[in-house]
């Protein structure tokens, strides 16, 4: 999208963010009313068959995903009408979400301000190395990161280390106020030994995979939302912010019960471009885009393909998989 395009992309999005405490509470109270419900059925189904509770247990770990993205929108102040509902209604999903609001809010906001800039990398979700600093690097940093991007490796890996260890002291936490981490972490406590006092073991560990499904759901967006073929990454002063945030993220087209399971955050690059749309407008917003300002949509073989990118290449300006063998060393000259 050309650089005229812009105010009148900015023009057609400024009526998507209208909130609607109505449609808000839609989406919040109804995620909360399939997500207590199919965790119940989930949980006291598996003692009769696996198969009887995997729906329920697919069904619960997409309304947690739907959890995160709720929360993730009160953080934006774009749910809810007001601020205050907004951090209430935050607060309230943080135990559920398993994720401390405030530093969520926080490290999120950091990753809009430094989104495709290759000299604030620790605020992406996903680290990218560059092919200059692949092919510097030696065998102990290539072989972690190899296994680092592998998703095999990176989606459950990640969703564990994610949101059950490093969701636990979060970084930024002493910037953030540590009473609201540790209030966060006694909360989380008190919603597991709940689990574990309701249905056992047995219902604990369960609900511990769902957990970890959800947070598999997390890890794939997370990484398709910055992660693909044509995105973008660049260093001051030639990084261009508005080509950062359309360019660089992502619109995931991969089907409306993906979206509706999800709570539409798959439309990762307008929500970049304008965080103020709440989540519930997202999908239609994107496809009532008239012709000229539509932006390119990535479906399942695209995003399946993206996993075979690893590294920003500086020169040709995009993501390249590894080299098939270490660049040549310079020859000595003569």
């Amino acid at each position: 999208m050309s650089d005229a395009a812009t105010p009148e992309l900015r023009k057609h999005l400024l009526k998507y963010t209208k909130k609607n405490d109505w449609l808000a509470a839609a989406s919040y109270f109804g995620t909360f009313a399939v997500f207590f419900p199919s965790l119940w059925l989930a949980l006291t189904l598996f003692d009769r068959s696996l198969w009887l509770s995997l729906p329920f247990i697919v069904i619960t770990a997409f309304a947690g995903v739907r959890l995160y993205v709720l929360m993730h929108d009160c953080g934006h102040n774009s749910l809810f009408s007001t601020k205050r509902a907004n951090d209430i209604a935050g607060y309230v999903l943080s135990p559920f979400a398993m994720t401390p609001y405030r530093a969520m809010q926080y490290n999120h906001n950091m990753h809009h301000a430094y989104l495709g800039n290759l000299d604030h990398r620790e605020t992406t979700e996903i680290y990218t190395m560059t092919l200059r600093e692949w092919n510097e690097a030696g065998f102990g940093k290539r072989l972690y990161y190899r296994l680092y991007r592998n998703p095999f490796v990176l989606i459950p890996a990640g969703a564990i280390w994610t949101y059950f260890v490093a969701y636990r002291w979060p970084a930024n936490t002493t910037k953030i106020g540590v009473v609201n981490v540790l209030v966060h972490n006694l909360l989380f406590a008190l919603w597991l030994f709940t689990i574990w006092a309701l249905f056992g073991w047995q219902g604990f560990w369960v609900f511990l995979g769902i957990s970890v499904l959800a947070g598999m759901i997390g890890v794939f967006l997370v990484y398709l939302q910055h992660n693909f073929e044509d995105t973008y990454w660049d260093r001051k002063p030639e990084l261009d912010f508005r080509r950062a945030t359309l360019q660089g993220s992502s619109c995931l087209n991969l089907g409306h019960w993906w979206d509706i399971g999800t709570g539409n955050i798959a439309y990762h690059d307008i929500h970049h471009f304008m965080p103020s749309i709440p989540s519930y407008r997202l999908r239609q917003c994107h496809f009532d885009l008239p012709p000229d300002l539509e932006m390119p949509r990535i479906e399942w073989p695209q995003a399946i393909r993206s996993f075979k990118l690893k590294l920003w290449d500086e020169e040709q300006e995009r993501l390249v998989p590894f080299p098939k063998q270490r660049a040549a060393a310079a020859l000595p000259a003569e």
